[in-house]
């Protein structure tokens, strides 16, 4: 089974932090959720990722994939 691909909007102080999992070095560090977000998107949909963006409390506030379902809705 292949390792799932993962792109993550994190609280970083004052900032957000958009990363992948397993990486060292983040994607990139905005002002803004909002604009760590749109950047996020277009990082997961290049690498057919799951996207997770967490709250200011580190909880996971909601995600969307872009990859393969690997379990796609019946009907």
């Amino acid at each position: 089974m292949s390792k799932q691909k993962q792109v993550w909007v994190s609280p970083s102080g004052e900032d957000w932090k958009v990363h992948s999992a397993g990486a060292e070095r983040a994607a990139g560090i905005y002002d803004t959720k909002a604009e760590a977000v749109v950047r996020a998107r277009e990082v997961a949909i290049n690498k057919e990722a799951e996207l997770f963006v967490q709250n200011e409390n580190g909880r996971i506030g909601w995600r969307n994939s872009y990859g393969n379902d690997d379990f796609p809705p019946r009907g």
